[in-house]
C-alpha cells in the first residue's frame, strides 16, 4: 500500500504486485502463533522493538544463519544468526 499509495513517484499496483510475488520465491516465514511467540521471546531476551523482533524472529523460524539488515548492528548475534550489513560485507563472506 505504501509504494502504490504513499510513495511519490507512485508505483503502479501491476508492478508492485510482481514485485511482491517475485520475493514469494524467498519462502516468507508464516505469521503463525509459533511466529509470535518467537517474536515476543526475541523482544525479551535481545530487547528489540516489535518490528525487530518480528525480522528475528522469522529469520529464526525461517532456520537462516544471515540476517542482512542495514538497521541492525553488523556483525551483531541472535543466537545462531548473525547480521551482516549489505553496505559492509563482501559478497564472498556475508556475515563480513
Amino acid at each position: 500500500m505504501s509504494v502504490t499509495q504513499k510513495l511519490k513517484p507512485r508505483m503502479e499496483r501491476d508492478a508492485a504486485r510482481r514485485d511482491v510475488r517475485d520475493l514469494w520465491h524467498w519462502v516468507p516465514a508464516s505469521s503463525a502463533l509459533g511466529l509470535l511467540e518467537a517474536a515476543w521471546t526475541a523482544q525479551d531476551q535481545f530487547r528489540l522493538s516489535w518490528w525487530d523482533s518480528l525480522i528475528v524472529a522469522s529469520a529464526q523460524v525461517s532456520g537462516c544463519e544471515t540476517l542482512l539488515s542495514e538497521d541492525l548492528q553488523h556483525g551483531q548475534q541472535f543466537g545462531k544468526i548473525r547480521v551482516s550489513s549489505p553496505f559492509s560485507a563482501v559478497p564472498s563472506d556475508p556475515a563480513g
